[in-house]
């Protein structure tokens, strides 16, 4: 029941912000311990709320998950490959790598277009392991995340009754599954940190010195 309070009362307290609450909360979207379609609720509900404001709801949550994303993406530009293959296993590790090979930008672009439980995090950190050119990274996922989150504060104001309906009849059941989405996804991942320190897996060498070929 306190972690239900406590999710109810910082909710309360990113909706009085507005603006600079999705900016807050794009920081902690991309973090180990991510709240599953936190952003994607907050800008419906706040573009509901003024329907004519959605335009800069859209905005502000686009630069919240830039901001948020760079950090993911700067963490795994100073662990570079050999840390961030301690956070996932080597074998999905090397399939994003693939990845980032042959579609770089459409790697990052996929991905931050889609709703949740997509999980975007590892290709975030990847980027940065890989030392992915910093324009190429702001692009792909500044306009992804604008056209994501311009198309979501639209549709709230457009259907802001129908919404607030819905946010009415199945407000707990929905901050309830958020809250235990975010302590499985937490404790999944202290779990998989601590196998793998555990067992020594070898890791590729360290190769963050060494740009990386990506393609455009």
């Amino acid at each position: 029941m306190l972690a239900f309070t406590l999710y109810l009362s910082m909710w309360s307290w990113l909706e009085r912000l507005g603006g600079i609450g999705l900016v807050l909360l794009g920081l902690v979207d991309n973090s180990p311990i991510p709240l599953p379609g936190s952003m994607d609720a907050l800008t419906i509900v706040l573009s509901a709320h003024q329907r004519n404001w959605w335009p800069y709801y859209a905005a502000m949550a686009t630069i919240g998950s830039l901001v948020g994303g760079y950090l993911a993406y700067a963490l795994g530009h100073e662990g570079g490959k050999e840390g961030f293959e301690k956070k996932i296993s080597k074998d999905k590790a090397q399939k994003i790598y693939k990845r980032f090979e042959r579609h770089g930008f459409w790697t990052l672009f996929i991905p931050a277009l889609l709703p949740p439980p997509v999980p975007y995090s590892p290709f975030l950190i990847a980027a940065g392991a890989l030392h992915y050119p910093r324009r190429m990274f702001f692009t792909s996922v500044g306009l992804a995340r604008g056209i994501r989150y311009g198309a979501l504060a639209y549709l709230g104001s457009i259907y802001s009754k129908q919404i607030f309906g819905f946010f009415h009849q199945y407000y707990k059941p929905l901050l309830w599954t958020l809250i235990a989405l975010a302590v499985v996804g937490g404790i999944a991942a202290l779990w998989w940190t601590l196998k793998r320190k555990h067992e020594g897996k070898p890791v590729i060498p360290d190769t963050k010195n060494e740009p990386a070929k990506m393609t455009r």
